[in-house]
């Protein structure tokens, strides 16, 4: 964008409250981490669940953090390690807090035009998306993997260069009325809730709870801002009527739904690529998605309504979607050498529910398979669904024989229900924990093969892919990488 810093001294004071002891160094980005600060970050000390961020700002300050923001008890402490903004005591945690002030200061100073983004399924791909297109129009501004939370959110607003033209934030919840005050912070001009399914449902009495704490999104529009909305889910009504008693102006509809204002009028779905024919707002638009599967083309109709509200260049939307590629672990796509042939692997692993399994089935269900191949899901427990979780495991057995998945391999006492239910045939292994299926997912893999890996994060699905891509990934040819940099 520029090499203005993101926050000079007076501003941090001002936002925050805190005094600054100490010459801080140019403060070019924010962070609460020390395992990913940069150099010019500002750190905040924030106290998690295992540990307190002032145990880690001396060593934020030797990477060379711009300045440390600490409590004001904790100053002394701190003051010795480098620069530290000391910030006034109170609630909970008063270094989060402060975090929180220079987030809405962020948003305060801000021109961007701002979309917030939620749903149950789909919500960080949809983000991803918007930031992929939007980037080529203008300085974006984007949440960082998953950083949808009450700490990831005001991160992320904090992070927002004044110079940015466009943000694009993902607002996440666990349990109802997490939404309001982060949409709150955010106060953006068009709000999309991607979809409603049965996420978290541990935690809520029905799937129309879910509905009513996705549609608090809408309470935080601008006044005149945009709702965007799936038409084709089964709880429009409901979300439809938050937008209607929120502020905004305006609401876009989007789906296959005939009444839809983007409507896909077909979609042809290909091993490595997506088409769309739609239209938005009456308007004819045929575009390619480089991500295939036909949830993502039907998350893109969802970007294509943001574009159209934002008042962007819809065309070269349409057009740079064509070289979306799916966040890592979202549908990342790695070739394989197996024994002198090739192999595929479709890597889903950062997270898993029943609405996201079965787009990830029929994803793997159009892979073209070589000679002999067979389309293989590596399956972890499914977490938060309460008591139906059991059901929600086992009902799984007809996606996987209504896609032709010809071997199912489970980690998880959840998933055990699942293998149970499928056909002998159709069982590889299943184990307790993923660590423990590894071995024999690696010994099952073969030339034609078409393997996808799958599951909720606690699940530690991951260990699986990396393991199949340091044995059998094909790696890069250096000669193509070279003229890929000449072009």
């Amino acid at each position: 964008m520029t090499d203005a810093p993101l926050w000079i001294p007076s501003a941090l004071e001002a936002a925050t409250g805190g005094r600054l002891i100490g010459e801080p160094r140019a403060i070019r980005g924010a962070s609460i981490d020390t395992r990913s600060l940069e150099p010019g970050d500002l750190f905040f000390a924030i106290r998690g669940e295992a540990r307190d961020g002032h145990d880690f700002v001396q060593a934020a300050l030797d990477k060379g953090a711009g300045a440390a923001v600490v409590a004001a008890s904790r100053a002394d402490d701190c003051a010795g390690a480098g620069p530290v903004l000391a910030v006034p005591e109170g609630g909970e945690d008063p270094v989060l807090d402060a975090m929180r002030r220079l987030g809405l200061a962020a948003r305060a100073r801000s021109r961007a035009a701002i979309v917030a983004v939620t749903g149950s399924v789909g919500k960080t791909g949809t983000k991803e998306a918007l930031r992929h297109v939007l980037s080529a129009q203008g300085a974006t501004h984007a949440s960082v993997a998953s950083y949808n939370n009450h700490w990831g959110v005001p991160l992320t607003l904090a992070r927002m260069p004044e110079a940015a033209q466009f943000g694009v934030f993902e607002i996440g919840m666990n349990h109802g009325a997490e939404i309001l005050p982060l949409t709150a912070m955010v106060r953006p001009d068009v709000a999309l809730i991607t979809t409603v399914e049965p996420v978290h449902i541990e935690h809520f009495r029905s799937l129309s709870a879910i509905a009513d704490a996705k549609g608090e999104i809408f309470s935080g529009l601008k006044p005149g801002g945009v709702a965007v909305i799936n038409r084709d889910n089964a709880n429009f009504e409901r979300l439809l009527a938050h937008a209607q008693a929120s502020k905004a102006g305006r609401v876009i509809t989007f789906g296959e739904h005939a009444a839809a204002d983007v409507r896909a009028n077909r979609i042809l779905t290909r091993p490595d690529v997506s088409v769309v024919d739609a239209s938005v707002m009456g308007i004819p638009v045929t575009y390619q998605l480089g991500t295939p599967g036909r949830h993502v083309a039907m998350n893109s109709l969802g970007v294509l309504a943001c574009i159209h509200a934002l008042g962007a260049d819809l065309a070269r939307a349409a057009l740079s979607l064509a070289g979306l590629k799916p966040p890592v672990g979202r549908g990342e796509r790695t070739a394989l050498r197996i024994g002198g042939g090739e192999a595929f692997l479709i890597d889903e692993s950062y997270n898993a529910n029943p609405a996201s399994i079965r787009a990830a089935f029929a994803t793997l269900a159009g892979v073209e398979t070589g000679p002999k191949g067979r389309r293989i899901a590596v399956l972890g427990d499914m977490k938060e669904l309460g008591a139906a979780g059991e059901a929600h495991h086992r009902e799984l057995a007809e996606a996987v024989a209504a896609n032709g998945i010809d071997l199912v391999f489970t980690a998880g006492p959840l998933m055990a229900h699942l293998f149970e239910a499928l056909p002998v045939a159709v069982r590889g292994t299943a184990a307790p924990k993923a660590a423990e299926l590894t071995d024999a997912v690696l010994a099952t893999l073969r030339p034609g093969d078409a393997v996808m890996v799958k599951g909720s994060n606690s699940m530690r699905m991951g260990q699986i892919v990396e393991a199949v891509k340091a044995r059998y990934a094909v790696a890069p040819d250096p000669r193509e990488a070279s003229l890929n940099a000449v072009r």
